[in-house]
């Protein structure tokens, strides 16, 4: 098994490289334009959230619905380390990607620690408790952040340097994929995937749920931080209503189109729906109509998403079967 994994870490690395490689001979032969390496860039932030949230929402069972709120968190986090506290006019070349790196992990950090304290309430309860707290975190989040004149207040924080070039989100994106499919994997992978088929049947068998789920909010909401950390240093600037519920919505989208359970169908549908919009422009103001019917034919006729659980041999995940396909069995 050990070997396996290996093998897929460096299938990750050679098709990073590749992408990368090539995205960036498009760019310079004017195929790919800076408009088009900015969604680019964009829809592998999304990667990351809509990723993150799986391992909550589709390999867990559980519900959240305000991921943004820790998006939000890293987001500020980070943008203020590099923005206030090691601004980039302090350092020299050589130092400016490492103390990058250092804010985005302490967004993650700081995320990981809101994580907790909504976890440790609202975990040990079954139902939507968890839907209605985190949609309530996410919501106190921006009115804070609304009140702290530190950050900008409700007009936002601009100047924030542009850290996050294609080759770094890119890394990050990857780093991100293989640590969620290596974690579905393992023990406690196959855990979490019990509590999400039977939660009392797995506490019966010696399951610590309480301690399995907080594990999982815990580590999305880590991976949250660092992806509002390059969202941040992507647009060079934020602002609260950038995190609202909409957005936390736009994930629950991207998550259930592509099919809960299945981290191929997370990557391939935040990449589909964020260019979609774009790719739809030319109908104006048609675009989003036609978007929101696309999005519902796919939920009528594929109700799993579009991949139903299944995953691409590369992503493949050792327990990523959906109630539904259990029940045919």
């Amino acid at each position: 098994m050990k070997i396996k994994t290996a093998k897929r870490n460096i299938i990750a690395l050679i098709i990073t490289a590749a992408v990368y490689l090539i995205v960036s001979l498009l760019n310079r032969a004017g195929i790919v334009t800076s408009y088009y390496l900015q969604l680019i860039v964009t829809s592998c932030i999304n990667v990351c959230m809509t990723v993150s949230l799986n391992l909550v929402n589709g390999f867990t069972g559980q519900f959240s619905v305000g991921h943004a709120g820790f998006m939000a968190i890293g987001s500020y986090v980070a943008g203020y380390i590099t923005t206030e506290l090691i601004p980039q006019s302090a350092l020299s070349g050589a130092f400016q990607i490492p103390i990058f790196i250092l804010a985005l992990i302490a967004g993650g950090v700081v995320a990981g620690i809101a994580g907790a304290l909504i976890g440790l309430p609202t975990l040990r309860l079954r139902g939507d408790y968890l839907a209605i707290v985190t949609l309530a975190f996410g919501e106190i989040i921006r009115a804070i952040i609304r009140l702290i004149p530190a950050v900008g207040g409700a007009r936002g924080m601009s100047g924030i340097p542009r850290y996050s070039s294609l080759l770094i989100v890119l890394i990050i994106t990857v780093i991100i994929v293989v640590l969620c499919r290596n974690m579905v994997n393992s023990a406690p992978g196959r855990a979490c995937v019990s509590i999400r088929e039977n939660e009392i049947a797995a506490s019966c068998l010696g399951v610590n749920t309480f301690k399995y789920k907080m594990m999982v909010f815990i580590v999305a909401a880590v991976m949250a931080g660092v992806a509002g950390g390059l969202y941040s240093h992507a647009l060079s600037y934020t602002q609260p209503d950038l995190y609202s519920f909409t957005k936390s919505c736009d994930y629950l989208v991207f998550l259930y189109a592509g099919g809960t359970a299945s981290l191929t169908g997370s990557v391939i549908s935040a990449f589909v729906l964020t260019f979609l919009p774009e790719v739809l422009r030319f109908l104006s103001d048609w675009r989003m109509a036609i978007y929101a019917l696309l999005l519902i034919i796919i939920m009528l006729r594929l109700p799993n998403g579009l991949f139903g659980g299944k995953e691409i041999p590369f992503m493949r995940c050792r327990n990523y079967r959906l109630k539904e396909d259990s029940a045919k069995q």
